[in-house]
């Protein structure tokens, strides 16, 4: 049993701090179309990953894969089957955990107790930057609280990289996370996000699972007018991006989608974006 006089002790120890550590966009792809980690991630990001003993993570296994290829190119400071690696609750991973509603199912105290002992530690998530439509915020929101510093690290994050890409606002735009699956929900959601853009010039931004990449593509072309601007990123940052027909990206009037749509590899992570 600890002593309480110990615990405090520890817990007054100067507290690590909380990296948030991008990693390359190319999960679940095959590793023939991996870019070589060196490409994707700055010397600085990789200095600090081969330090870190401790993470949180939206999948280990994931997280493990990646310190592997990190590994490969800088050899981590100690061995990985000893590194502490926590997952934050698989029903996170899809909505997100912004937000007071999942405050319940995250021991945050738990998770960054490490960081609490004065040890440094790394935030991950499957693929690009942490926190950004991808869970990790109540972590980065937890540590603020805890008073445990927070430090970015740079890295590629896929939705600045394919507005970047798209040529549309860049200077107002929202990521609305998933549409719904069933059609005449999607239908409704497709039209009330082209309103909302094109009434205000908000650049709308939005994801789906690669296998349903296609699915969603027909329901846009089906619904959105014809004028509307629209722009899709697939395989940002992935050897032979976009396949080898054509570009990773692709923006203009739905009008003249027919003719472009086979350019992109529908198979690969892809960014939608309606905008004007």
């Amino acid at each position: 049993m600890t002593h309480p006089a110990h615990s405090d002790a520890v817990r007054a120890k100067t507290p690590g701090t909380l990296y948030l550590v991008p990693t390359p966009l190319d999960f679940g792809c095959s590793d023939d179309t991996w870019t070589p980690i060196e490409q994707t991630l700055p010397a600085g990001t990789l200095s600090v990953a081969v330090r870190l003993e401790h993470w949180v993570t939206e999948n280990a296994k994931s997280t493990r894969a990646f310190l592997k290829r990190v590994n490969g190119h800088t050899p981590l400071q100690q061995a990985l089957q000893t590194m502490n690696i926590q997952e934050l609750p698989r029903e996170l991973h899809k909505k997100g955990d912004f937000g007071a509603d999942n405050a319940s199912k995250v021991n945050v105290d738990k998770l960054l107790a490490p960081a609490l002992a004065g040890q440094d530690m790394g935030l991950v998530s499957e693929a690009g930057m942490p926190a950004v439509a991808d869970p990790g915020a109540l972590v980065v929101r937890a540590a603020h609280k805890l008073r445990v510093p927070v430090c970015v690290l740079s890295g590629p994050s896929s939705l600045v990289m394919a507005l970047a890409a798209s040529g549309m606002n860049g200077q107002s735009f929202a990521f609305v996370g998933y549409l719904p699956q069933s059609n005449p929900e999607r239908m409704g959601r497709i039209k009330e996000l082209e309103t909302l853009s094109l009434k205000t010039g908000q650049t709308q931004l939005f994801i789906e699972t690669p296998y349903r990449n296609e699915g969603l593509m027909q329901a846009l072309l089906s619904t959105l007018k014809p004028t509307t601007r629209l722009a899709v990123a697939c395989g940002l940052a992935l050897a032979n991006e976009g396949g080898h027909s054509g570009p990773s990206a692709f923006s203009g009037p739905v009008n003249e989608w027919p003719t472009k749509r086979s350019q992109l590899n529908w198979a690969r992570p892809c960014v939608f974006m309606i905008g004007s």
